[in-house]
């Protein structure tokens, strides 16, 4: 059975995203006329050249045919061949110059215009992009992080965000100008000749049509490139972080077909877009060469009706170049049109993100959290991570400054849950809940959140100094007594006197610390916080006995008079709870200290008798 292919929802904002591309081209709207200025000015270098080019070719070609035919008599005095010495007429002279002149003046114009739009526009975009995704994040709720795939939001940071812009950088300049040349030559030819215009204008419905019909195929491809790619970046970060787990269980057969059919489908998607878009090129050259035919054949008629053709022949020589440059800007669309259709699905994967609902704007409030004594108080609190299934009913609870709480359970009862809404990581659904008195909902987060101190059972730290780990929690600057002390009450001061430069040493991929050091690094980062409030969620489970016995007292010493929530699964850590609150679906279903609840002999004493069972 092939596996999950993820989240392959389409996005939902498609139809804006070049909408909203927009929006982020608006600041740079100056740098972006400059750049439109350029490139009309090249434009019109570009049409305009062809029309002396034409000049100069029927001019060498009409007077060679006077001199062959003898026709001109005074030819032979301003234009002698001679074998090594050949004289040029001084009219042709002057329009070689000059078309010199304007190739050169255009590269300026071309030079420019990639200058303003590639270094000046689309850079700086992509920069002002990747900040508002990095802003976005940090205004993100938990609960997307916990829904959405890391690899895939990875990957829309990186390689969305890539894509769009090299599609800018390599298209950008190339569309524009295609669009004004499509504009400009028909004016420009039906000004020469309104008949072999007309020739010309044969290759619109038909060049339309094939990038239409390849485009509305291929679209769908290209969207699914860019979320398969997602989902595969997805799938490598899971694999590579639970490489233990997988070869633990032998998994690497499974997990290897597992990606061989991400991989295959990413291929097929990437394959299917890239042969669609390849086929314009062709068909396009096809309907070119048709054209040119047409012009040439056409070309001829109405030459025949001159009493000298060769002074029709300026304009055969320049409908060949118009029709050629004409249709060249159909292939050049669809040559970029690939890209574009990326740069599109990857735009609508970037504004996805950037379109995801928010965490409450809180600038407008003002109440502030000092001299936290940390009475806390739960009243009627409701919550379900999605509105039809509720997992905490009615909850009330009244915690005294300076107590330490212990919330217990089997799993799955909220207690965790719990502590996430005393964070304000997940909102309620309804109730209260109060700190010194002060409903939480009317303080900021961050206010919120420098009250309390956590130790996770899941640790992190980041790629980084010792100290930098550490200190991470702290606004100023922490000394060394300070890191010395807190580090040697949990019980790592030890490790890190082995390291080669001590605090200053850099925690990367290539140093070796075990899972429970880890967690000491998270403990001794919540000491030196010295935050009024703890809480410690499973934050002794990935060390030995011995030390958990150590830690232990040093968690003592950290919680005594400070309130302090502790989340455990062995009940035997504790005992010396001021109050615990058993929970079981959502309910506290039991509360007391420990001998309290043991001496009810319901469901708190089960729970801890079932540990002591063989």
């Amino acid at each position: 059975m092939p596996p999950r292919m993820g989240n392959g929802e389409r996005p939902k904002n498609n139809k804006n995203a070049f909408k909203n591309l927009a929006r982020v081209l608006k600041p740079f709207k100056a740098f972006f006329v400059l750049a439109i200025i350029c490139i009309l000015l090249s434009v019109f270098v570009s049409i305009l050249a062809p029309r002396l080019t034409a000049e100069l070719t029927s001019g060498v070609m009409t007077n060679g045919a006077n001199y062959i035919m003898g026709i001109d008599s005074e030819f032979k005095e301003t234009l002698q061949f001679k074998i090594l010495n050949y004289e040029i007429d001084t009219t042709i002279f002057n329009l070689g110059i000059s078309i010199i002149i304007i190739y050169f003046v255009g590269l300026v114009f071309g030079y420019f215009a990639e200058i303003f739009f590639v270094v000046r526009i689309t850079d700086k975009m992509g920069k002002n992009i990747r900040s508002d995704i990095n802003n976005k994040i940090h205004k993100l709720p938990l609960s997307y992080f916990d829904t959405n795939p890391y690899g895939d939001t990875l990957s829309r940071i990186t390689n969305d965000v890539d894509t769009l812009c090299q599609a800018f950088q390599q298209s950008g300049t190339t569309l524009i100008q295609s669009l004004f040349m499509i504009i400009g030559l028909p004016i420009a030819m039906f000004i020469v000749d309104w008949r072999l215009t007309l020739v010309c204008f044969i290759s619109i419905p038909t060049s339309m049509i094939i990038l239409m019909i390849i485009m509305k195929i291929s679209r769908k491809y290209f969207i699914g490139q860019q979320m398969k790619l997602g989902i595969v970046n997805g799938y490598i970060e899971e694999m590579y972080a639970g490489q233990t787990v997988v070869k633990a269980f032998n998994a690497e057969e499974k997990t290897k077909n597992q990606f061989n059919y991400l991989n295959e489908a990413l291929y097929k998607d990437n394959w299917k877009s890239q042969f669609l878009s390849g086929l314009m090129m062709p068909l396009m050259v096809f309907v070119a060469n048709i054209v040119y035919a047409l012009v040439l054949f056409v070309g001829g008629v109405i030459a025949k009706g001159y009493a000298n053709p060769f002074e029709y022949f300026s304009v055969i020589i320049l409908f060949v170049i118009y029709s050629r440059m004409f249709n060249n800007q159909f292939s050049r669309i669809g040559q970029v049109a690939g890209q574009l259709l990326m740069a599109g699905a990857a735009a609508e994967r970037i504004f996805e993100l950037l379109g995801e609902a928010e965490m409450e704007d809180e600038s407008n409030k003002t109440m502030t959290l000092d001299n936290v004594k940390g009475d806390i108080r739960f009243e009627h609190v409701t919550f379900g991570y999605n509105p039809d299934k509720i997992i905490i009913n009615d909850f009330n609870a009244d915690i005294k400054a300076g107590s330490k709480i212990a919330i217990v359970g089997p799993t799955g009862a909220g207690k965790t849950t719990l502590v996430n809404l005393l964070m304000r990581f997940y909102e309620i659904n309804s109730g209260k809940i109060y700190i010194d008195g002060i409903d939480i909902q009317s303080i900021k987060r961050s206010e919120l959140h420098k009250v309390f101190s956590m130790v996770l059972q899941e640790t992190w730290l980041f790629e980084g100094s010792v100290r930098d780990n550490l200190c991470f929690g702290r606004d100023d600057e922490v000394s060394e007594e300070e890191l010395v002390e807190k580090a040697t009450e949990a019980h790592i001061y030890h490790y890190i006197s082995t390291m080669s430069k001590g605090f200053d040493t850099v925690l990367d991929e290539s140093t070796t610390i075990s899972q429970g050091q880890k967690q000491l690094f998270t403990i001794a980062r919540a000491m030196i916080e010295n935050a009024p409030m703890i809480i410690l969620d499973e934050a002794t489970s990935n060390i030995d006995t011995r030390t958990e016995i150590l830690i232990q007292k040093a968690m003592d010493k950290l919680t005594k008079g400070r309130t302090s929530f502790v989340i455990a699964h062995r009940l035997q850590t504790i005992k010396d709870a001021d109050l615990i609150l058993v929970m079981n679906n959502g309910n506290i279903v039991e509360q007391g200290r420990h001998e309290e609840l043991l001496a009810k002999k319901g469901f708190y004493a089960d729970l801890y008798y079932s540990q002591f069972e063989d």
